[in-house]
């Protein structure tokens, strides 16, 4: 199940993408007024998702070893109530995408705080003045409140172990990379093409979809060994 559980975190980045665009469009707009001109654009943009991607491998460290811990203690059946619960977010997360439903903001409102802890460390960082400082706004950056992140991180609490949610948000992080790098590079050519509905729909009925087939997968799985 890690193999599937690992490539629907990449698929949820990649399709992510349409609300990526909308969530974190001011920031890479930050990003780019930086003091060091000599340093060619894609290197800069390179470390700030380097240092984003860096944050989400951490976050889903610590929620898979939080999982683990609560299956050692033996809350039964923890493992099938976090895999359940994964499954149900991402559905939700997917008619967020599609633009059918908000409860996933939820999440983000919960994040508010954190993140008013972290922004002003964050505006400390800019404007950016070379790669090293860049990797560190980054990871300020992955703090950023995102009902994306915090649903795949309750994949990783259900991932059973600190290493397993860290591959799986490395995964998740891998995915997002080609629209936060392409509009950090692009803006004015991607922009268009991902806030149009068929595409939004598209994206978020995909991710949908690979909830459904989780709970299709446990229940196919149950009644086998009924």
């Amino acid at each position: 199940m890690i193999e599937f559980s690992l490539l629907t975190a990449l698929l949820a980045g990649l399709l992510g993408g349409v609300h990526c665009v909308g969530m974190c469009g001011g920031i890479v707009a930050a990003f780019s007024f930086r003091a060091d001109g000599s340093t060619p654009p894609f290197r800069l943009h390179l470390a700030y998702n380097l240092g984003r991607v860096l944050s989400y491998v951490l976050f889903g460290a610590l929620a898979g070893a939080l999982g683990a811990s609560l299956k050692l203690a033996e809350f039964m059946p923890v493992q099938t109530v976090l895999y359940v619960l994964a499954q149900v977010v991402m559905i939700l997360l997917g008619l967020y995408l599609a633009g059918l439903n908000r409860w996933v903001l939820m999440f983000e409102r919960a994040g508010g705080s954190m993140w008013r802890g972290i922004k002003p460390l964050f505006q400390k960082l800019l404007p950016v003045k070379s790669l090293p400082q860049a990797v560190l706004a980054g990871m300020a950056w992955g703090w950023l409140p995102c009902g994306l992140v915090y649903s795949v991180l309750v994949s990783a609490l259900a991932a059973g172990s600190a290493t397993s949610g860290a591959a799986l948000m490395l995964a998740f992080g891998l995915g997002t990379l080609p629209n936060l790098l392409g509009m950090g590079l692009f803006a004015r050519q991607i922009q268009p093409f991902m806030q149009q509905l068929w595409v939004r729909r598209a994206a978020g009925l995909t991710v949908a979809g690979f909830g459904v087939w989780g709970l299709m997968t446990l229940g196919y799985a149950a009644l086998s060994h009924a």
